[in-house]
């Protein structure tokens, strides 16, 4: 009788202090504590238990619960059914390491307005005796693997529509090393998307919200994919290549030069409209879901602003003063047949004894043969305002008098999900080297120059009088991993963090030009490439 009489005011004494929770804030915190139990609770993150299914179990009894104190007894009652966690005592190490932690933040777990005293001990217990082997989900250099797979993804369940969300939030959360520079705080991204997760308004508005979403990285490298959106914002491009300049599309080169004649596109043809619709309209309507480090990052992508369901669109664009009008062809991107053979000259000598390389097709096996023929130049210019073949390190040796450091980068530390850890030491450029080149050495950047691109503008930015000439490259530097959220849904993302020596970003701000120069309508037109002249220009006079 006691016992009935205290478990009864126990109840009465909970109620009296209970408070409304809301599905959003019930979800957002399942979401929270699903995945930290994924990657941290031992019974869990080594795969013992189909952890999908799990999820799929408790979020009837999380609908069913109406205050704060039920969500957390229910949650209390799904972490007791994971079975015991022992205690351990961590082995204190005599190795020193340096932590990156701007992205490691387990203090929700201790939101008293949310979470019960005992659920938040519950919660911390956990972390502080994480799983000590291997994790089942992820793998060294960040791999997501033993998801379950599905047959298809059904879009009209709501609870797959939650594990979706619920997956994708998570690999964010613990595995991008950028998550602290998002212009949103990802917990309230993960708050505004989940009431169209929960009730899309559409299934176009569904999809839309997860291109949205996936935009809220702020990373070049992300890029969320699936065949609806296809459906959405159709499949048909432009043959040609543009540069968005003052909010119009201007025509800088074709993807392929026989469909662009069908039509009659010119370079220099000025794009002031699509279907009735400005350019910077378009560019407004479109960016939230332009996955992008920065702006010049976010116009530089076609899609989806330059696609539509048809494949015919109505163009006016401006051609020698003129304002006019006429029809295009748009075409699936199987039917651009684009060729994408380089056949741009490797390396010469230009004016005034200047070296020129392009990057774009420059090899490792060319460098040596190249820098012979450039070792008496006034200067070099470097162009990598496109992807390099992987010739930093090669050219590096010719530019330096000894190694020097131009890097310093993190790694996911898989034995504490979401934080970070410096590498002790990244490889060096250069080598000993008294014939090193004395002269100046120019690198031209642009919104093209991404990843790779960027990591070799900084493996060349440290030689001896080297000036950096374009404008702001992508801002997406490190290793990018697509990888399928779930069966037909795909995205990707940036998953090392890339710094300079001094642990200053370069994501999102990119290389920054010593000399700001950009294309202008005009130069286009008249065929000129107005950042090549500057550089050249440079290269005689010093400024």
């Amino acid at each position: 009788m006691k016992k009935t009489l205290l478990i009864l005011f126990v109840l009465l004494f909970q109620n009296s202090f209970s408070k409304p929770i809301s599905e959003t804030q019930k979800l957002a915190a399942t979401c929270k504590v699903w995945g930290f139990l994924k990657y941290y609770h031992p019974n869990v993150a080594d795969g013992s238990r189909n952890w999908d299914e799990e999820l799929f179990k408790i979020l009837p009894k999380i609908e069913q619960a109406k205050t704060d104190v039920e969500f957390s007894n229910a949650i209390e009652k799904w972490i007791s059914s994971l079975g015991k966690i022992k205690a351990y005592k961590a082995e204190k190490s005599n190795e020193e390491i340096d932590y990156f932690d701007k992205n490691f933040d387990l203090s929700w777990a201790q939101n008293a307005a949310l979470f019960s005293k005992s659920l938040s001990e519950k919660l911390k217990f956990i972390e502080q005796n994480k799983i000590q082997g291997k994790q089942y989900y992820v793998g060294p250099g960040i791999e997501f693997r033993n998801e379950v797979e599905y047959a298809e993804f059904n879009d009209k369940d709501k609870n797959f529509r939650l594990l979706l969300l619920f997956r994708f939030w998570n690999y964010v959360e613990y595995f991008f090393p950028y998550k602290y520079q998002m212009d949103q705080s990802w917990d309230l991204t993960l708050i505004e998307f989940l009431p169209r997760t929960i009730n899309p308004v559409s299934e176009a508005d569904y999809y839309l919200s997860l291109k949205e979403f996936s935009a809220k990285l702020n990373d070049t490298h992300a890029l969320f994919g699936a065949n609806k959106l296809f459906d959405i914002f159709g499949r048909h491009g432009i043959s040609f290549d543009v540069k968005i300049i003052d909010d119009k599309a201007v025509v800088t080169g074709f993807k392929n030069e026989s469909l662009c004649k069908i039509n009659d596109i010119r370079i220099g043809d000025v794009i002031t409209k699509i279907e009735g619709k400005s350019i910077g309209d378009l560019i407004k309507d479109n960016q939230k879901y332009i996955e992008g480090s920065n702006y010049g990052a976010i116009l530089n992508n076609e899609y989806p602003i330059f696609y539509s369901r048809t494949n015919l669109s109505e163009i006016e664009f401006i051609r020698n003063n003129k304002a006019e009008k006429k029809t295009i062809n748009k075409y699936e991107y199987k039917d651009l047949n684009i060729n994408y053979e380089n056949n741009s000259e490797k390396y010469k000598l230009l004016e005034n004894n200047i070296g020129y390389a392009n990057l774009a097709v420059l090899t490792p096996d060319d460098v040596s043969v190249m820098m012979e023929k450039f070792k008496n130049a006034n200067a070099i210019i470097f162009d990598i305002r496109n992807y390099p073949q992987g010739t930093n390190f090669a050219i590096a040796e010719y530019l330096n008098p000894e190694p020097r450091d131009f890097v310093k980068s993190i790694d996911a530390d898989l034995s504490t999900p979401g934080r970070y850890i410096w590498r002790k030491a990244d490889e060096p450029c250069g080598k000993i080297n008294p014939d090193y080149f004395k002269g100046n050495v120019i690198l031209l950047v642009n919104e093209k120059s991404i990843s790779h691109s960027e990591f070799t503008a900084m493996t060349l930015k440290v030689a001896p009088k080297t000036t950096i000439i374009g404008s702001q490259t992508a801002g997406s530097d490190g290793a990018n991993y697509r990888f399928e959220i779930i069966k037909g849904i795909w995205t990707s993302f940036t998953t090392y963090g890339v710094f300079y020596p001094n642990k200053k970003e370069t994501q999102r701000i990119g290389i920054v030009p010593d000399i700001q120069v950009e294309p202008t309508i005009l130069g286009i037109q008249q065929g000129r490439d107005e950042v090549l002249e500057r550089a050249i220009l440079y290269a005689k006079n010093g400024k």
